[in-house]
């Protein structure tokens, strides 16, 4: 097949799962819906996944797009995405997810915080709920001070640091998440209200301020350990994250 033609499929096949979301920097690509079957619990649930990338060129010429894929060498850095469960544009009542990705605890099943335990827990109360979103934002690691910061900030730990000094003594603030993009995202996907699944206020702000109306917040407690119980205190302590009954939270 000439590379013309295999182009012009390829393009074909694309064309329609391609949309573009303009922001002040460029544009946001987001490509899916894709048929994802996970194993959640030992049961096969089927969600529709999309990811996104953030390009500084704004053009409605996909072809321009895929063009430079190979150039780009995305697999040097994470692309963010999204988990979609049932009827998500269009169901009254939905809930979302906020999920910074975790290297070791979503990937390893690190008991040194409770994130591998946030995603699965949050993926099963969206399946149930009947209707979600669960972003995996992969620009999030270490509250977004990059998988490598996060080492170093595990060695200050393990030296009587807290979360929060080991952050700041490397010269990062405590928490530099930013969640702009995914809004945009999420608002291209579902302009209804929204149920937000989080221990976490400034994940509540960035809602808010962002224009979204929340139909409420849903509590993620569990799988606190001797490993992480310090880890999670500070979060409430320092971090502000929002304590019900006597649990401790992490985000």
């Amino acid at each position: 097949m000439g590379q013309m033609k295999l182009e012009s499929k390829v393009l074909t096949v694309l064309k329609d799962k391609i949309q573009s979301i303009n922001t002040s920097e460029g544009a946001i690509y987001l490509v899916g819906p894709v048929r994802l079957p996970v194993n959640l619990y030992g049961e096969t649930v089927e969600f529709k996944w999309y990811s996104w990338l953030n390009c500084e060129e704004v053009t409605d010429d996909y072809q321009k797009i895929i063009d430079n894929l190979s150039s780009k060498n995305l697999a040097d850095y994470q692309q963010s995405s999204v988990l979609v469960y049932g009827d998500f544009e269009n169901s009254e009542d939905a809930l979302i997810r906020m999920h910074s990705i975790c290297h070791t605890g979503d990937i390893f099943g690190s008991k040194r915080c409770d994130c591998g335990f946030q995603l699965k827990e949050s993926m099963r109360k969206i399946k149930e709920h009947g209707a979600g979103a669960l972003f995996y934002l992969a620009n999030h690691e270490g509250r977004g001070i990059g998988l490598f910061s996060k080492a170093m900030a595990y060695v200050l730990q393990e030296n009587g640091f807290d979360t929060v000094e080991a952050n700041e003594g490397l010269g990062f603030v405590n928490d530099s998440r930013n969640y702009d993009d995914a809004i945009l995202v999420l608002k291209r996907l579902r302009s209804k209200p929204v149920t937000l699944i989080t221990n976490n206020p400034l994940k509540l702000e960035a809602m808010k301020n962002a224009g979204l109306t929340l139909t409420g917040r849903i509590p993620l407690w569990g799988d606190v350990s001797e490993y992480n119980e310090r880890y999670l205190q500070t979060k409430v302590v320092k971090s502000g994250h929002i304590q019900e009954e006597r649990n401790c939270s992490n985000d």
